[in-house]
């Protein structure tokens, strides 16, 4: 679950960690007065949209009066602000962030997550941050340093002092800049987050530290233990259509293409998507069919491709295993079908666990399918159905 600016800083500043002064709101009067509130030389109003380089598309205003900042959220309230981060249709804003502007006399990047290969909390960050921290990777300009934070209930400060002097604090700003480290571990443990990313972390005045952005993602495995967090999470803005498939026990996520994927297994998918755009097709979804669901819940994932109307071929790729057999997607491939008349290409490539009853359960439901030996061979043909707009056969 992926937190809005404002949700993430107040989850940080409740545990210690200083962020600038401000309010998120929902009207531009509320946006003057909590200008006037603030009492402050200058104001940031930021457009609060869970996507990143928000400053480079005009999602971030810095203004010096509140009836500038009553301007600026008014620009902003209403329109989809779309970034390198969003689909080109962009993400409604809704609320905007009024904060007191933050004159760095330095600025960092810092980020904690999980390290895929120790499984433990894992610091990375940079000399410098901004939005083209990315960019300046790449070129070389600049480098990250990284910091095992391992799984022990205690910071090890000593490492911790390293990695600021790495980054070329002053003497005077490494304590309190291991306290940081600390307080933002310990948040990572406490809110059972997968990521938190401060960028940038901005040295304000000699010892003092503030988040200027973050970004919190939490665990959404994890979040039955966090019922105050669950509430923080905004539907209004979330595609309905994913959450609706999470409940169902599928990761889906909705693209810009008209070949419908069905998968089972997050690599398979990601591998899948890759063949489509290898074949010069056009993917419409990432779906990874969890090893919990039922052929109701597959049906469900079929009907989301069949309820999709950009949607011109269906490419079934499926290994089953002891979990999850070839003919659990069967049953819900057919299901859906009786339940939606529209008529696809469907291509099937089947291996594994009862590959072989998949294929007369298919024939059993009256699905007529386009059978195929291989992976590549199976994308080649989704992808040429799609392209000619041919009917199922």
């Amino acid at each position: 679950m992926n937190l809005h600016e404002f949700q993430s800083k107040i989850l940080l500043s409740s545990r210690g960690v200083h962020v600038p002064e401000g309010q998120a709101v929902s009207t531009k009067e509320e946006a003057r007065n909590t200008a006037r509130d603030l009492k402050a030389a200058g104001f940031a109003v930021k457009a609060q949209i869970r996507a990143g380089a928000r400053g480079r598309a005009g999602g971030v205003r810095l203004v010096s009066l509140p009836e500038e900042a009553m301007a600026a959220a008014g620009d902003l309230l209403g329109r989809r602000l779309a970034t390198e981060q969003t689909a080109p249709t962009g993400h409604l804003v809704r609320k905007v962030l009024v904060e007191t502007a933050v004159e760095p006399l330095q600025s960092l990047y810092l980020s904690l997550f999980i390290g895929a290969a120790t499984a433990e909390i894992v610091l990375l960050a940079a000399c410098e941050g901004g939005d083209d921290i990315e960019q300046r990777i790449q070129n070389g300009q600049t480098r990250f340093e990284r910091l095992a934070l391992g799984a022990e209930q205690t910071l090890d400060k000593t490492a911790a002092a390293g990695l600021g002097a790495r980054l070329g604090l002053a003497a005077g700003l490494i304590p309190p800049f291991v306290e940081l480290l600390g307080q933002l571990r310990d948040a990572f443990l406490e809110l059972d987050a997968t990521l938190i990313e401060i960028n940038p972390l901005s040295v304000v005045e000699p010892g003092r530290f503030v988040a200027v952005d973050a970004k919190i993602t939490i665990d959404d495995n994890a979040l039955f233990r966090h019922p105050d967090l669950m509430a923080l999470r905004e539907e209004s803005e979330s595609d309905a259509v994913e959450i609706a498939a999470q409940n169902r026990n599928l990761n889906y996520l909705a693209l810009d293409g008209d070949i419908g994927l069905v998968v089972n297994g997050a690599g398979l998918g990601l591998a899948t998507l890759d063949m489509v755009r290898a074949a010069n097709g056009r993917p419409a979804n990432f779906m990874d069919i969890r090893t919990t669901a039922t052929s109701l819940d597959v049906a469900h994932g079929f009907a989301l491709l069949l309820g999709n109307p950009a949607v011109r071929s269906i490419l079934v790729n499926v290994h089953g295993g002891g979990m999850q057999p070839c003919d659990t997607i069967a049953d819900g491939l057919g299901i859906a079908m009786r339940r939606n008349r529209r008529s696809l290409p469907i291509v099937v490539r089947l291996a594994g666990n009862n590959a072989e009853y998949a294929r007369f359960r298919f024939a059993n439901f009256g699905c007529k399918v386009i059978d195929c030996p291989d992976m590549w061979t199976a994308v080649t043909r989704a992808v040429s159905a799609a392209q000619s707009g041919e009917s199922q056969p």
